[in-house]
């Protein structure tokens, strides 16, 4: 039985309009409902970039749960850390094209922060995921023909790890999921603690979805 509700086997409720978490998530074969959250994205003076992803998590989560009644809402916020400066989502082409150009060939980290929120009671729980990420070596070439196409400017960062045409990314430490915005094995966890997960763990089908072999999922699984 869910430890933060009444309900044995609740709806899951995504307070997100993002393709990619929808992607995540369904990799868990769970059922579940699309309610996105309005909030405000904005950073409080003297708060790192993990206690924003927290806090900005639990505010989608609480925005959700009044229209949720009965359900277990899942939110995440994912921020790009670089420089001591969080980088959001470009809010037109040039800022898009300058993002990109300043994480060039250099390593930044991706924080998200998850919370579950039972809709009914309002409790909740929340966890941190961070990975570091090192950017390839592209050319201002390649940036113009990736902003041109639209796709950075509804990402954190101005860009998406999974792009095949721009593939922006060189290297990661920590979990992939994380960098598109959901980190499904440290939700997995989540939802075993308050005995709401499914039997199979999401990390064989997330290798298949990303098209890669996880090699952190067993280190966070383990924490279970």
């Amino acid at each position: 039985m869910c430890a933060l509700g009444d309900n044995p086997q609740p709806t899951l409720i995504l307070a997100s309009a993002s393709p990619r978490r929808r992607q995540l998530l369904a990799l868990l074969d769970l059922p579940f409902l699309v309610q996105p959250a309005d909030v405000e994205e904005a950073s409080h003076a003297g708060e790192s970039p993990a206690e924003m992803a927290l806090r900005l998590s639990q505010l989608k989560a609480r925005a959700v749960q009044g229209h949720a009644p009965g359900g277990l809402v899942v939110a995440a916020d994912t921020l790009v850390y670089l420089d001591g400066q969080v980088l959001g989502k470009p809010a037109d082409p040039g800022e898009a094209v300058e993002m990109l150009r300043r994480l060039r060939g250099r390593p930044h980290r991706v924080f998200s922060g998850v919370t579950l929120c039972a809709a009914q009671s309002g409790r909740e729980c929340t966890k941190l995921a961070e990975t570091t990420v090192w950017m390839r070596t592209y050319s201002d070439e390649e940036i113009a023909a990736y902003v041109a196409s639209g796709d950075p400017l509804d990402k954190a960062g101005a860009y998406a790890i999974q792009h095949r045409e721009l593939s922006p990314v060189a290297r990661v430490v920590g979990c992939y999921a994380n960098v598109m915005g959901l980190p499904i094995c440290h939700l997995y966890c989540m939802l075993s603690e308050i005995g709401c997960a499914p039997a199979e763990s999401p990390v064989a089908a997330c290798n298949r979805f990303n098209q890669r072999t996880c090699d952190v999922a067993q280190q966070i699984l383990g924490r279970v």
